[in-house]
């Protein structure tokens, strides 16, 4: 009988707390319309981040994938396209590996476009171990967070002439796990979890730092946790972590669709301005992470990574000018 009262349990639980997680996924329910905005998210070939280009169209913007895969990223924008019936669908291709991809990228949005009202900032890798990219960072430290600060900085001036406008940080839970963080350390690798843990607090830190130089214009920010969904993002796994990851996403993940719901609701949902700078879950604001609330460590983070990816005057925004 205990046999049997075991194995039940171990065949029921995953089920139930299946169950659980499904019904606690919040979803997004502003009817809000977009016509007549731009946007932009980055990583936007595959998981949330399609999916979130896909609602935006279904909204009627202006959407720019930004993608690293030409052939990826096209079709992408042709599901777009026929599932939104939304014709105002475009591919830039940028690089979050090369900072030298990152301006370009930058500046062919500058020439062709003269608004930009939401940056969803979602491109990311993991597991790539100590694999350095031409600017010789760590490449999950690059295009995490070094890529994503260097494109945001480049974009605010067009933001800051479209009127009211919202940057969206994917972050994550895992930013929790980041402890005894200095920002002096952005060129260490101490193992894949540490390194991603370091650039999902990253994030979430430069979100605060930027919305307090942000206080005097018409763009809020936010940064965000997803949950854990069924996504191509650790793809690059092997052997045991491998399986322990397919089991994760069969039994607890999220779909894209539901995993794409906060990045949509920071986007779009009105009268969360005063929220500006803090974390989101679950379509609803959220505690600050313990190791995230020393507004000094924002501060050096942001001087820190100004030098890192070396940002010119001419390139920096002017707050509060």
């Amino acid at each position: 009988m205990i046999y049997y009262a075991v194995l039940c349990a171990l065949l029921t639980t995953p089920l139930i707390l299946k169950i659980y997680l499904k019904l606690r996924t919040k979803w997004c329910r502003s009817p809000k319309c977009l016509i007549g905005k731009t946007t932009i998210i980055t990583g936007a070939n595959t998981g949330i981040g399609f999916e979130t280009a896909l609602n935006f169209a279904k909204r009627g913007a202006r959407v720019i994938l930004a993608c690293r895969d030409p052939k990826k990223a096209e079709t992408a924008r042709q599901k777009i396209i026929s599932e939104s019936e939304n014709q105002n669908i475009f591919v830039k291709i940028v690089d979050f590996a090369s900072f030298e991809s990152i301006r370009g990228f930058a500046k062919s949005v500058h020439e062709t476009e003269n608004r930009l009202d939401i940056l969803v900032n979602n491109a990311a890798v993991a597991c790539e171990g100590t694999q350095k990219t031409h600017d010789g960072f760590y490449l999950g430290m690059q295009v995490n967070y070094l890529s994503l600060f260097l494109l945001t900085n480049l974009l605010l001036d067009l933001m800051s002439k479209s009127g009211p406008g919202r940057i969206v940080n994917v972050s994550s839970i895992m930013a929790k796990t980041a402890l005894f963080f200095n920002p002096d350390n952005l060129r260490s690798y101490y193992g894949d979890v540490d390194m991603y843990s370091r650039t999902k607090l990253c994030i979430i830190l430069f979100t605060q730092q930027l919305a307090r130089k942000l206080q005097n214009t018409q763009i809020t920010t936010y940064s965000l946790h997803p949950g854990a969904v069924k996504t191509e993002i650790f793809r690059h796994l092997t052997g045991f972590n491998l399986l322990v990851s397919a089991i994760i996403k069969f039994f607890f993940a999220k779909t894209p669709g539901e995993g794409a719901q906060t990045n949509i609701y920071c986007s779009v949902e009105r009268n969360i301005e005063k929220f500006s700078g803090q974390h989101f879950e679950e379509c609803r604001k959220v505690a600050t992470y313990p190791n995230a609330r020393d507004a000094s460590v924002g501060e050096r983070l942001w001087r820190v990574s100004e030098e890192l990816v070396k940002l010119k005057e001419e390139e920096k925004f002017q707050f509060g000018a």
